[in-house]
């Protein structure tokens, strides 16, 4: 039996600093836009100002789920509470598909009853969203290092970059409402925006509500683990594979080994897992080598 390979997950030294520094900005902002959008009543700083919040509470989450992934393990919570990453990154996905929905029905609305806009006003919007380009840029490039590996980190990155989007798209309505005085724009960008927001959120959340239903992680092939497996020297078959993801950066493996000869110590295993770990990123590998299959071993593989 082998249980090697933990604590591999990857966690930026700064992330504390990065949430911190992402909430503090993304509140300021939001109160900044709320004034503004009301002042001058546009949908799409509003619409910008939803999203930013919802961001917040996203960070917060994700922030939450971090913390919750360094937590020590315990006899009743045996991996600890690394699964707290993905069930933030799918909760990211919900409050982001919600504040969507709300876009969308608003600016529907917004469309059925254009609102007049004067000059100032598609000033303002321009001024206000350009501020919100830097803040969102500024944030998402907080959290650049690790968005590949970390599910939670990638949430909120697509958080902010999607803010970003949003700030850049209302920017061009308050330029386009200020020349052409074009009072159906305003709507029309909130829907765009909220379109491409929807392709990006979207794949976040079924990879994370695929993760949460104990899912292979996309960047594995379980095909190719089992061939892996099966083309050790010794080995006849390998079965009862599971593969699955203790959080959102960690990798779980176990599976029975059918060695009629048997194995030569801990030394074979412990080379098996550095493999699996190199070739494909998994972290913790438990191996059970019997020299005939086991009747109940499960039935799935």
């Amino acid at each position: 039996m082998s249980d090697h390979g933990h604590d591999h997950a990857y966690t930026p030294a700064n992330f504390n600093r990065a949430f911190a520094w992402g909430i503090a900005l993304n509140v300021a902002f939001v109160v900044v836009e709320v004034l503004y959008g009301l002042k001058v009543d546009s949908l799409a700083l509003l619409a910008d100002a939803g999203h930013n919040l919802s961001d917040v509470a996203g960070l917060v989450l994700a922030w939450g789920g971090a913390l919750a992934g360094r937590l020590k393990p315990n006899p009743r919570h045996t991996y600890g509470w690394k699964r707290g990453s993905v069930l933030a990154a799918f909760a990211n996905s919900l409050i982001l598909l919600v504040a969507i929905g709300a876009l969308v029905w608003e600016a529907i609305g917004r469309l059925a009853s254009p609102v007049a806009q004067v000059a100032a006003q598609g000033e303002t919007i321009m001024i206000v969203a350009g501020i919100g380009i830097v803040i969102n840029t500024a944030t998402a490039l907080l959290f650049m290092r690790g968005l590949e590996k970390d599910l939670n980190i990638r949430g909120a990155f697509l958080h902010m970059a999607a803010d970003a989007l949003v700030s850049a798209g209302v920017v061009v309505a308050g330029a386009l409402t200020l020349w052409m005085q074009w009072t159906w724009l305003d709507p029309v960008v909130s829907l765009t925006i909220g379109a491409v927001i929807l392709v990006s959120t979207w794949g976040l959340f079924k990879q994370s509500l695929h993760l949460l239903f104990d899912g292979v992680p996309d960047s594995v092939d379980p095909v190719a683990v089992k061939r892996f497996l099966e083309s050790l020297p010794g080995v006849k078959k390998a079965h009862d594979l599971h593969i699955w993801a203790t959080g959102a950066s960690q990798i779980a493996l176990t599976a029975h080994l059918v060695m009629p000869d048997g194995h030569s110590g801990d030394e074979f295993l412990e080379t098996v897992s550095d493999k699996l770990r190199d070739l494909f990123d998994v972290t913790h590998v438990t191996l059970q080598v019997t020299r005939k299959p086991l009747a109940t071993a499960c039935t799935n593989r």
